[in-house]
């Protein structure tokens, strides 16, 4: 699976630290989902979605239209 996340960090000129920090996991942790050594959760999928302003299917590489989809009404 291609994950956009190393290219949506960089746009925003920020650490693997700091956003393994808004996952709440630890930098090494965050660089293997980076380089796909590890599945990044559907829950920090959505996180890191939700962060950055984007679809999950941007995210994970099922779109090349970034912007996310309209919320539902609760």
């Amino acid at each position: 699976m291609i994950l956009r996340i190393r290219d949506l960090r960089e746009d925003k000129d920020l650490k693997q630290r700091e956003v393994a920090a808004l996952l709440l996991c630890d930098q090494s942790l965050y660089s293997k989902y980076e380089r796909g050594e590890r599945e990044l959760p559907l829950h920090l999928a959505v996180r890191l979605a939700e962060f950055y302003g984007v679809s999950v299917d941007y995210l994970v590489g099922l779109t090349d239209e970034a912007a996310p989809y309209p919320r539902r009404k609760k």
